[in-house]
């Protein structure tokens, strides 16, 4: 049975007896879910033996003028879509619950690897990430923690928390999941119009064929990659998107300074199509 607690005290009484004998898995989510959101559901199932899903809309990573009012909130639709999933416990606090004082004076935060991509159009977004996600630890104090690789630079930012906050948590980052026609799966999806939504697989199909042309084409130096990478910006803008960034990066979000052989890299991107900002990634394994 699929219990939901609003508070705090509530889920660490539950928790509590569990520690000795029990793997718990924490899920962060803001609600509004898909079939993204399972998966990573069942890949916690597989690897604990609790799963605690939050469903939390962190006003804390909205900047001036983004969509926190307009954020799809659809909790008891989520809540049995949980339950058929046969999660253990949802975790729905207030914003007050959370942020007793707001906007929260202390802050955590990630350093350089949050200053790009994401970071340059939205600066105070992974703050309000850190800070979020570090209340969740400390609150379940779970033995694993699933987060999507949708959100590739958020996932890399949740492993440098873990690891410089000395979180004792596993991190696994679960396989971007796409719909049929290959547009990756984010609950801001619904903003797109039905013209939109004919447009939007496009974005994957571009990053695909960037990705064969880093596979087969020798790559010297960083002017002939920005030059791949510009010409298919320019691809992207021309098929109705607003590119926000486009880069490539070694996997671990690091720069790229050794073109000889690397086969090894990450594909970001962030295009807006309307009102919707879409996310994807390309992980290239030559």
């Amino acid at each position: 049975m699929t219990i939901t607690f609003n508070t705090i005290q509530d889920l660490q009484q539950a928790l509590h007896p569990l520690r000795t004998d029990k793997k718990i898995a924490l899920v962060p989510t803001m609600g509004n879910l898909h079939d993204g959101h399972i998966s990573l559901v069942k890949l916690a199932q597989e690897h604990a033996d609790v799963v605690v899903v939050s469903i939390f809309v962190n006003p804390t990573q909205f900047g001036v003028g983004e969509d926190l009012d307009s954020y799809p909130r659809t909790l008891e639709a989520d809540t049995q879509k949980l339950t058929e999933a046969g999660v253990d416990y949802i975790f729905a606090p207030s914003v007050e619950e959370m942020y007793p004082v707001m906007p929260p004076p202390t802050q955590v935060l990630a350093g350089a690897i949050s200053q790009y991509l994401c970071g340059k159009s939205r600066p105070t977004h992974f703050d309000g990430v850190g800070i979020v996600v570090t209340k969740l630890f400390n609150i379940v104090q779970p033995n694993v923690a699933v987060f999507g690789k949708k959100d590739y630079q958020q996932l890399a930012i949740i492993k440098q928390l873990v690891r410089d906050l000395s979180y004792n948590i596993e991190i696994i980052g679960a396989p971007l999941v796409r719909a049929v026609d290959g547009l990756a799966l984010s609950s801001r999806n619904q903003y797109l119009t039905e013209t939109e939504c004919q447009i939007a697989p496009m974005l994957n199909q571009h990053l695909s064929k960037l990705a064969q042309k880093l596979k087969n084409t020798p790559i010297a130096n960083n002017q002939q990659l920005q030059a791949l990478i510009e010409d298919t910006i320019a691809q992207i803008n021309n098929a109705g998107f607003r590119v926000d960034y486009l880069e490539v990066s070694n996997q671990d979000l690091s720069k790229i300074t050794d073109f000889y052989g690397q086969k090894q890299w990450v594909i970001a991107v962030a295009a807006w199509l309307g009102k919707a900002r879409l996310l994807d990634n390309q992980e290239v394994n030559g």
